[in-house]
């Protein structure tokens, strides 16, 4: 369905409505500075902060990529949606009025948006069952495990809403039918159902309750709405915690357990604590520790994480996992997702396992609230802790092992800047290994920073591009591909593009293997000859527009190569943002491929520069002493009756051009490069320019 034409009282409001701040710190760490925020930006490579966001002038830009806009304008690029999907979006999120243009659409679209409406309420009146069952006879087992298992007082059983789910087939399924009037498939869509296999029935008898005979623990959002459920078995039955399935309100990347409790404290306390399971945060909370939570059964992802830093000014997260092999691997991954912010600074990271192996809920139990916040102040940093874990368990004794540890934590310690920071952890680490010999240590420092540095540039392919770049031309070669895929007509026209500017050589090797991909079913259809004479411009290429390049594509990758497929799916099924550009493909195609040309054109730059400047010039003084040798050397010609050369400025210039003849060359291959950057340049903001300006098809 198409969207319908917003009304401009709507667009406007969203406007007003949607902060800068608010919107881009959804996705983008953001950490204050002065007035204004800063974070990494999205839309490049960027290894240091780059982006700006300013709350006075609601506008965001980047100084490396020079991205910016407006909160519309960034979702539009971030999410690649268009400018509606945007702004109804907002609309929904800040719960404002939509009005459109046209009065049947609007009906329809409310009845779209009113969907996830129902979908709370469902949630809604299901986690009020669970309560009244706990208090049942038949949650009497619950009740008991509740209070007497877990120690759980009756406030904290209210806070947290806990429930139970009697062991009957159908006790939820029946009570919101019959009760609440609800169909069955809006309760699948809530996921509070499952489906019998085989079955269509429409009555309800098709289907049966998901979480049945377990302790119910709601999960809510961040404006405290319930979107779902984990489930704790009582009878061992597996698996021990059942969640409920990700449903168009709940997805378990985007949400953490208890924050809606938890932001508070956390931006009191200016610290978050991230546990693993649901009873780990009641129990913290229950202590008092109330600026805990939990990950909802996956690892800790960068979405999360961002949610978590909106609420704490100074950034500081402790990670609090078990301690047993999936804890530390959990512990691993999740350092993984914000490993560049803490190497950058933006980012206070710190890692507890606490002793025995015990996890939260029972450290409380055996040492008290006190004892646990004192062990939380004392959580090592995330990578001293990951030195001791690459240390921890190995006989460095042995030569095989002591090997095994130093390759580690060079690869470690490579990730760190030169800086005093990396001194400091050389040091350490160094003492470390040395086991007290300080001559041994001294000489192991030395050979770590060796090691490091070699590892640092290690796999460093490209050695005249910069950070940002990689990602520049993977937009750019993406849009190529995705235009020849999508606009059949133009293919003669872009490979001709490309064979002129020499980029058909595509950087990127998943994007190599397609166009592999794409010239062998051409060259199968029309011979070899035929496709190189469609290169060279000799042939318009119009049969090439008969392939049907997205489905043959498909079909293929499928069978030979689906681990690619997944990489290659956006190009073979773009979105709406995409298809728009497709309106003016040789416009696309222009800018596009001046903007791969252009970074060709950079690299040249560079090492033109430092070509140029690694040239000893040879200076006018050194050229007037060479002449004044000269003059005497004529002198003596002359007495000999030959003629001398009498325009000295001439000879001047002569003389500097032979004496700088390699210098001045990279001069001037530099400054024509430069040229042809700018005319890059101008190819590159028409191209985009004169695309985004016309009308959406």
């Amino acid at each position: 369905m198409s969207l319908p034409r917003l009304h401009p009282r709507t667009i406007e409001a969203v406007k007003e409505r949607a902060d800068i701040v608010d919107v881009v710190g959804e996705h983008v760490v953001l950490k204050k500075k002065g007035r204004e925020y800063v974070g990494i930006c999205p839309f490049h490579d960027d290894s240091s902060p780059s982006m700006t966001v300013s709350p006075a002038k609601q506008f965001y830009y980047c100084f490396s990529c020079g991205a910016g806009g407006n909160a519309i304008k960034f979702l539009m690029e971030h999410q690649r949606l268009s400018f509606s999907d945007v702004v109804l979006e907002l609309a929904r999120k800040y719960q404002l009025p939509i009005e459109t243009l046209d009065g049947p659409q609007q009906e329809r679209l409310r009845k779209q948006l009113s969907r996830r409406d129902q979908l709370h309420r469902v949630l809604t009146l299901a986690a009020g069952w669970f309560r009244s069952q706990l208090r049942a006879p038949e949650g009497a087992a619950a009740l008991t495990y509740l209070r007497e298992g877990r120690g759980l007082s009756e406030a904290t059983l209210e806070a947290f809403e806990l429930g139970f789910a009697p062991d009957r087939w159908d006790g939820l399924l029946s009570h919101l039918q019959q009760v609440e009037g609800l169909g069955p498939e809006l309760l699948e869509a809530a996921g509070l159902v499952v489906p019998r296999k085989g079955a269509n029935s429409q009555d309800g008898r098709g289907f049966y309750d998901r979480f049945r005979g377990r302790v119910m623990v709601p999960i809510k959002d961040r404006q405290g709405r319930v979107i779902g459920f984990g489930g704790r078995s009582l009878d061992g039955g597996e698996p021990k915690y059942l969640n409920s399935p990700e449903t168009e309100v709940f997805e378990k990347g985007k949400h953490l357990f208890g924050l809606d409790k938890a932001a508070a404290a956390i931006r009191k306390d200016d610290r978050a604590v991230v546990v693993e399971g649901y009873f780990d945060v009641i129990a913290l909370h229950a202590a008092g520790i109330t600026n805990a939570v939990a990950s909802l059964g996956t690892a800790l992802s960068s979405q999360q994480i961002t949610q978590l830093c909106r609420c704490c000014e100074g950034r500081r997260m402790v990670l609090n996992f078990d301690s047993d092999g999936a804890g530390v691997r959990a512990a691993q991954r999740a350092i993984g997702e914000v490993e560049q912010l803490a190497l950058q600074g933006q980012l206070e990271l710190r890692v507890l396992h606490l002793p025995s192996g015990k996890d939260p809920d029972e450290f409380l139990k055996s040492q008290g609230a006190g004892d646990y916040r004192a062990l939380l102040d004392q959580a090592p940093l995330w990578l001293d802790w990951q030195i001791e874990q690459v240390v921890e368990g190995r006989d460095l004794a042995r030569p095989d092992q002591f090997q095994l540890a130093v390759t580690a934590l060079v690869a470690l310690l490579g990730k760190l800047p030169q800086s005093a920071v990396r001194s400091h952890y050389l040091q350490r680490v160094a003492e470390r290994l040395s086991g007290g010999q300080a001559r041994l240590a001294i000489q192991l420092e030395d050979d770590l920073r060796q090691q490091v540095k070699g590892q640092r540039w290690h796999g460093r392919s490209q050695k005249w591009e910069l950070p940002g770049e990689a990602g520049l031309r993977e937009r750019a070669e993406a849009e190529v591909l995705r235009m020849y895929l999508h606009c059949p007509s133009y293919r003669g026209a872009i490979r001709v593009e490309l064979r002129q500017r020499e980029l058909d050589d595509f950087a990127l090797q998943h994007h190599r293997l397609l166009w592999a991909a794409i010239s062998g079913l051409e060259e199968d259809n029309l011979g070899v000859g035929r496709l190189e004479a469609i290169n060279r411009g000799h042939d318009p290429g119009s049969d090439l527009a008969d392939l049907d390049l997205p489905r043959l594509l498909g079909d293929q990758l499928v069978v030979e190569q689906s681990a690619l497929l997944s990489r290659l799916t956006p190009l073979l099924e773009p979105n709406e943002l995409q298809r728009m550009a497709f309106s003016q493909p040789l416009l696309q195609l222009r800018g596009a491929t001046a903007s791969l040309e252009r970074q060709k054109s950079v690299k040249r730059c560079r090492h033109l520069l430092d070509a140029w400047s690694s040239q000893r010039l040879e200076t006018l003084e050194r050229c007037i002493a060479r002449l004044l040798e000269q003059e005497r050397e004529e002198a003596r010609a002359t007495a000999s009756g030959l003629a001398p050369v009498s325009d000295m400025e001439s000879r001047i210039e002569v003389l500097f051009s032979e004496l700088n003849g390699d210098a001045l060359r990279f001069q001037e291959l530099y400054y024509n490069e430069r040229k042809h950057l700018e005319h890059l340049d101008s190819q590159r903001r028409a191209g985009y320019g004169e695309v985004m300006a016309q009308p959406a098809a």
